[in-house]
């Protein structure tokens, strides 16, 4: 019973999180016209094609993060977005600094964002901590995304979260059009 009350309770939280992606100030929208801080129907169609979609939306991200929080896996989507920060360092030293850092938030044992990788991959990164490169993270990544891909996307598509941004977003394109 007390898992099923902090379940609601995280629920009802993440909508209330949510909620700036689902109002609309109508004044500042009758005087702009333009939506920039909200995503539009379109945007959230278009979350539902695939992963890579969703991830490229910054509103979109942002309400997997929450759902992913929701489901108690954020680590997946933090890991995924720190290895995209990763590869963009050009020097050794941010290098050999980001993937240490990495390392001890979501590789290393009893980490504290640890996330499921297999003893092989794991091996791997700790090897190439001693001369990180731009894809010293790029098999973990991948294998983090595949289980968003065909795990967490699915559950998050079919989730009220997501029900709930398609109708807001159609609605306020109603509105707009009115």
């Amino acid at each position: 019973v007390k898992e099923l009350h902090v379940y609601k309770a995280d629920e009802n939280n993440w909508r209330n999180r949510i909620g700036f992606l689902l109002k609309a100030n109508s004044s500042v929208l009758q005087r702009v016209k333009v939506r920039h801080y909200r995503p539009s129907a379109d945007d959230v169609s278009q979350w539902a094609q695939s992963l890579d979609k969703l991830l490229s939306h910054k509103y979109g991200k942002t309400a997997f993060c929450m759902f992913l929080r929701s489901e108690f896996c954020e680590e997946n989507i933090e890991f995924w977005s720190a290895c995209e920060e990763y590869k963009k360092l050009t020097s050794q030293k941010d290098l050999a600094s980001k993937a240490n850092s990495i390392y001890e938030e979501f590789i290393k044992s009893e980490a504290p964002k640890e996330i499921n990788l297999d003893f092989h991959t794991r091996n791997a990164i700790v090897q190439s901590l001693h001369q990180p490169t731009a894809t010293s993270f790029l098999a973990a990544q991948r294998k983090i995304y595949n289980l968003m891909e065909n795990n967490s996307y699915p559950r998050f598509i079919s989730s009220d979260l997501y029900k709930d941004l398609c109708t807001a977003a159609e609605r306020d394109a109603k509105h707009i059009k009115s």
